[in-house]
């Protein structure tokens, strides 16, 4: 055995059958548990080089060390890596880590890769295609250092190196030194907020009252739920010791909140007449990814709402699913501007206990991918069994003197921060975010401009003086306006600034402007200029904040209607894929079949070539089986197929590759 150490950018295109080749290895894969605990003394999550030195020199000759050379070039500073430990991070110099490897005695093959190339080489090859003349020159302005109004990278060349650095530059999100978890900046939690607001509002009407549980979960309820926790256990924090001192009793940290509020529920429900009850929390929870984390999307910490209801009858139950999704709806569709697909998810992806899920899918357009928006529950009496958490009334309807005991009916219901992060990805464009206004901070920014050497400083003030006066009333009537009246900044560093935070609407105020009584509009979302006098100025705008947020829904509805594809066969399934599409198809809802279609379409997509564990799954999924069916052509039932097995089809159900 040969193993392999990758030392590379978390944001380089590794690739292990580049990696191979280079190597002259063949087949290269995951080192299991036994390997890096054996071996390496380390264990998944804390690989880092520094592990190279508990390797004992009679097998260190044997470790082939792959270094990346973006890595080694890298200028903008120090290269933090995790010592030993996930929990802790260091921060060192390229020539540090050089002079490290050096330093392992018996250390012998050490090679730099360069990446980049090896990326750049396998896409051609893959799509067999001259790129366009726009992603020619997009890369190339890349490499030359241009940027793109703060942005150095364009979507449609390096999707998530141009995620990143619009979450950072546009002060969105900040990495923090524990891997997998950021500091949510103000932007960005003025958004979760705007959510909040919406949804409490909501929730509210419908009867549900907030409360805040404790995040520590003992080992002894966990157990109590082994079967739902079970796809949650590889995520799953303890904490072992306090101080010096070890713990009689490892403790868990939430990952989900049922075992924390299901014994007390059995505790306050004695009587039909505390039902319903109806509850929610505003919290974070701890899953320890250790695969691919991504900002907002997949992280270790993050922050989240989860409702948890009981009822007397099913049908009780199922009215308030269907009411909380709606409200999920809404948020993506009248707050963030981002369209769903309604729908109920097959038995492989419901929530484990569970007897339904309903959910609302999105859809990021530039990576043809589907992502999960948020979940409502139906989990039936499950959770209520004397084998769970026992939680019962007895029968109102039997007036007899052993009244049986009757189960009473569960819900849960959760929605979280990805919600920003699908947000950004759906929007945002080469030069930053793209901000809906209902959701922005800032909706409008109002910038001096046409000002030159030749004016006085009198003509700098009225002009100074009528940016205020615009932000008093903006602000008078609701919108939220700021005035940019730095000074030792250009109008275009700040138009620059602005773009970068996708703020919905620039207002520019010169003296020409003034002469005529107007100012000059811009918006973020298409570039378009347009006057607009002084005198009704407050209308004007509020009514283009409004056409702006319908316009950015109308776009992105457009775009995911045109990419959801009717198929009705399997030879057409993955050249819809790989179109960056999603598929509606003819599907017998059986899981055999759902494990059949992930593991096929894989396989039709990449060929001989090995999958990159790194990289999001190239296999389809179902993401739901979607409320509103096509009727073009419908299902037939005991005629229609399935397009993978043959078996009668029962519905359309929604497949793609997801996040």
């Amino acid at each position: 055995m040969a193993p392999v150490v990758v030392i590379a950018k978390h944001d380089s295109a590794t690739n292990s059958k580049a990696i191979g080749n280079e190597l002259k290895l063949k087949e290269l894969r995951f080192a299991n548990d036994d390997v890096l605990t054996d071996m390496f003394q380390t264990a998944k999550g804390s690989v880092s080089p520094f592990a190279l030195a508990n390797v004992s020199k009679e097998n260190v000759a044997n470790v082939r060390v792959v270094v990346d050379k973006a890595l080694l070039s890298d200028s903008t500073g120090n290269i933090a890596f995790h010592p030993l430990t996930s929990s802790h991070t260091v921060f060192v110099s390229a020539a540090t880590l050089q002079s490290f490897l050096k330093s392992v005695e018996g250390l012998t093959h050490v090679t730099e890769m360069d990446f980049t190339a090896d990326a750049g080489a396998a896409a051609v090859a893959k799509t067999e295609k001259k790129p366009s003349a726009a992603a020619a020159a997009a890369a190339s302005d890349e490499v030359a250092g241009v940027s793109k109004g703060g942005i150095d990278v364009s979507k449609d060349v390096d999707f998530p190196r141009w995620y990143q650095q619009v979450l950072t530059r546009s002060d969105m999100l900040e990495y923090y030194d524990v891997s997998g978890c950021y500091i949510v900046r103000p932007l960005a939690y003025f958004v979760w907020q705007q959510i909040q607001e919406f949804f409490d509002a909501g929730i509210r009407s419908l009867g549900v009252k907030n409360c805040y549980f404790p995040m520590f979960v003992s080992s002894k309820v966990l157990e109590r739920e082994k079967d739902h926790i079970e796809g949650f256990a590889p995520e799953v924090a303890w904490v072992t010791r306090a101080g010096s001192t070890e713990l009689a009793e490892p403790i868990a940290i939430r990952p989900t909140s049922e075992t924390v509020m299901y014994p007390y529920f059995a505790k306050w429900i004695r009587s039909h007449r505390d039902l319903p009850l109806k509850i929610n929390q505003w919290c974070s929870v701890v899953r320890w990814e250790f695969k691919n984390p991504q900002p907002f999307l997949r992280t270790r910490e993050f922050l989240w709402q989860e409702g948890h209801c009981a009822y007397m009858t099913e049908k009780e139950a199922m009215i308030e699913v269907y009411d909380v999704l709606t409200l999920y709806r809404r948020i993506y569709e009248e707050m963030l501007a981002v369209p769903v697909i309604e729908g109920v998810k097959s038995e492989k992806e419901k929530f484990a206990g569970g007897v339904a899920t309903t959910t609302v899918e999105g859809f990021i357009a530039a990576t043809g991918r589907g992502i999960q928006g948020a979940t409502s529950h139906y989990l039936g009496q499950n959770f209520s069994q004397e084998k769970m958490f026992n939680i019962v009334v007895q029968d109102p309807e039997d007036s007899g003197a052993d009244r049986p005991k009757h189960h009473v009916h569960q819900t849960s219901w959760g929605l979280s921060t990805r919600t920003i992060g699908v947000m950004v990805m759906t929007h945002g464009d080469d030069q930053g975010l793209v901000m809906p206004p209902r959701v922005a901070e800032t909706q409008v920014i109002i910038v001096p401009c046409g000002l030159t050497a030749k004016h006085s400083e009198e003509d700098r003030r009225v002009v100074s003086d009528a940016c205020l006066n615009v932000e008093a009333r903006l602000r008078a009537v609701g919108v939220r306006a700021e005035s940019d009246l730095r000074e030792h900044y250009t109008p275009g560093q700040k138009f620059n600034h602005w773009e970068v935070r996708g703020v919905p609407i620039r207002v520019e105020i010169g003296p020409k402007d003034l002469e005529k009584h107007s100012v000059m509009t811009a918006r973020r979302d298409t570039f378009v200029r347009a006057p607009v006098a002084l005198e009704g100025l407050e209308s004007s705008i509020q009514l283009l904040l409004m056409t702006i947020q319908n316009d950015m829904l109308a776009k992105a509805r457009k775009t995911f209607d045109d990419r959801v594809k009717i198929v009705l066969q399997w030879n057409e399934f993955v050249p819809v894929l790989n179109s960056k599409c999603l598929a509606l198809i003819p599907w017998c809802e059986r899981e055999v079949c759902e494990d059949q279609i992930k593991t096929r379409s894989s396989r039709d997509s990449l060929g001989d070539e090995p999958e990159d564990e790194k990289a999001p799954s190239m296999g389809a999924k179902s993401l739901c089986l979607p409320s509103k069916q096509p009727t073009n052509p419908p299902i037939v039932h005991g005629e229609t197929k399935c397009i993978q097995c043959g078996e009668n089809a029962k519905r359309y159900a929604l497949f793609g590759r997801s996040y």
